[in-house]
C-alpha cells in the first residue's frame, strides 16, 4: 500500500495529513473551514485516495494559512506516497460536468511543478471561504506534489459549481495518474528515468 503521514506544525497551523494512494475514497477531513472539508472531501472520494486531513490553523488572522497549508501538506503527502513513481500511469484528465458548468483539468505527475488557472468567480466567498484562495490551494499542492497541472474553466455560472466541477475533476485526474500501470511493471513512466524534476 503506498501511504504517507505527514505533521506539520508552524506558528500558523498545526497539521496532520494521511493518505493512502490505494485506498476507496475514505476520507476524515477537518480544517475549520467547512467550505474547504466539502472541497478536500469530494477530492478523496472521486479520486478513491483515502485521506485524513485535521488543522488547526490561525483563522482568528484569516484562512490563508490553513488553505495553503492544508494543500502543502496533501501535495507532501502524494510525493511521499509515490515514492519514486515506478509504474504509475504518470498523466491523467477529466472533462467534469455539473449542471451548466464544465471544467477541464489536466495533470503531469513529472516532478517539474507548473501550475496553470484559467477560471474565475463572480463572488468574493463561498459559504466564509474566499473564492481567490481556491487558484492558492491548488498551486499549493501542485507544488509540493510535483505536478504539472492545468485547471480550464470551459464554461460555468453558479460559483458553487464551478469550483466543486474543478475539484472533482482534479480528482479525476489525479486517480487516473496514480494508477499502477500493469504494462509497465517496475518502470519510470520516463525516458529519463527518473521523475524527480
Amino acid at each position: 500500500m503506498r501511504k504517507a503521514s505527514i505533521v506539520r506544525t508552524t506558528k500558523e497551523t498545526d497539521i496532520a495529513v494521511h493518505l493512502n494512494l490505494d485506498g476507496t475514497g475514505v476520507y476524515d477531513i477537518s480544517t475549520g473551514i467547512g467550505f474547504l472539508d466539502h472541497m478536500v472531501e469530494q477530492f478523496s472520494r472521486h479520486s478513491l485516495i483515502d485521506l485524513e486531513v485535521k488543522i488547526n490553523g490561525d483563522l482568528h488572522v484569516d484562512q490563508h494559512h490553513t488553505t495553503e497549508d492544508c494543500a502543502l501538506s496533501i501535495g507532501q503527502a502524494i510525493s511521499e506516497a509515490l515514492g519514486d513513481k515506478a509504474g504509475i500511469v504518470r498523466y491523467g484528465s477529466a472533462y467534469s460536468p455539473m449542471d451548466e458548468t464544465l471544467s477541464r483539468v489536466a495533470v503531469d505527475i513529472s516532478g517539474r511543478p507548473y501550475f496553470i488557472w484559467n477560471a474565475a468567480f463572480s463572488q468574493p466567498r463561498l459559504g466564509e471561504m474566499d473564492t481567490e484562495l481556491f487558484e492558492h490551494w491548488f498551486h499549493s499542492v501542485s507544488q509540493t506534489a510535483g505536478l504539472t497541472l492545468h485547471i480550464d474553466l470551459l464554461r460555468g455560472q453558479n460559483n458553487h459549481h464551478i469550483i466543486e466541477s474543478i475539484f472533482k475533476g482534479f480528482a479525476r485526474a489525479m486517480r487516473l495518474a496514480v494508477e499502477r500501470d500493469p504494462r509497465k511493471g517496475d518502470a519510470i513512466p520516463s525516458t529519463k528515468g527518473t521523475l524527480s524534476g
